[in-house]
């Protein structure tokens, strides 16, 4: 059971929620249990299973606002109660981010490139068009002019981050990035592949398939941005020995009908 000091410190942190993680402020006392310990927001570590620890036992807890103020801070409330709870049976160990979780806050889906084409001003990019299940396609820019031949992309089924903010490349505005696989070299780079059968718009997920119906809502650009969303997320994700995209070693990435796979590259980052 939380302590009495457990409580006041779940109750004090309720006025302390913003979108995205919970944050601990450091102008004021905050009342922990005695054996906790406490060092600046920079001590971050990652934990057994890619978990993100806060070092002194407080852990950064990821809570994106989906709905009322009144409801935010009764997250907020439970998350430090677990918090807490975590300081007291763990000790310095804490409580910890969910990287799979987080993760699934990335808006990833099946896109399909209707057309690509040079970019007039950057001799390194290709501009596509992309078919992202929306009712306009969007226009996204990417680096592998060096990597992929242009007659190979079109019409090609790819893997997009749609939730990242647009981007000015060169004077055209870049909405998402297409997911690619690379060697530690990054001298050869694959375009990740949706598995046969998924439809543009799609969502695309790591876990289970059952996982599915406990997805979390996708976080906004601004959240992604502001919370470092996917800086936190892609250091995880690598392909494994059959090829299938993965995170943190164990959850596929998967759509509705399999995993999504880069065609040749095994034990590859991702990004």
């Amino acid at each position: 059971m939380p302590t009495a000091a457990a409580a006041a410190a779940a109750a004090a942190s309720n006025a302390l929620l913003r979108c995205g993680l919970h944050f601990i402020s450091w102008r004021r006392p905050l009342l922990l249990p005695a054996s906790a310990k406490t060092k600046t927001p920079s001590s971050l570590s990652i934990g057994r299973g890619g978990a993100l620890l806060l070092r002194g036992g407080v852990a950064l807890a990821p809570s994106f606002c989906t709905a009322s103020p009144d409801a935010a801070s009764a997250a907020t409330s439970d998350a430090v109660e677990e918090a807490a709870a975590g300081n007291s049976s763990n000790g310095s160990a804490g409580a910890a981010i969910d990287v799979k979780e987080v993760a699934n806050t990335l808006d990833l889906r099946v896109g399909r490139i209707l057309k690509a084409w040079r970019h007039e001003e950057a001799d390194t990019l290709y501009v596509e068009e992309v078919d992202v299940g929306e009712a306009d396609p969007r226009i996204i820019c990417s680096g592998l002019v060096k990597y992929v031949p242009l007659d190979l992309l079109q019409g090609r089924n790819v893997v997009v981050l749609a939730n990242l903010k647009a981007r000015n490349m060169r004077g055209v505005k870049s909405s998402g990035m297409l997911m690619a696989a690379s060697d530690a070299s990054h001298e050869n780079v694959e375009l990740l592949v949706p598995p046969e059968g998924s439809l543009p718009g799609e969502r695309i997920w790591f876990g289970s398939e059952s996982d599915k119906e406990t997805l979390p809502p996708v976080a906004t650009p601004n959240q992604v941005q502001k919370k470092k969303i996917w800086e936190m997320v892609q250091p995880h994700l690598k392909t494994d020995e059959s090829r299938n995209a993965i995170l943190l070693g164990q959850h596929l990435m998967r759509t509705s009908v399999g995993a999504v796979t880069s065609p040749s590259l095994k034990n590859a980052n991702i990004s």
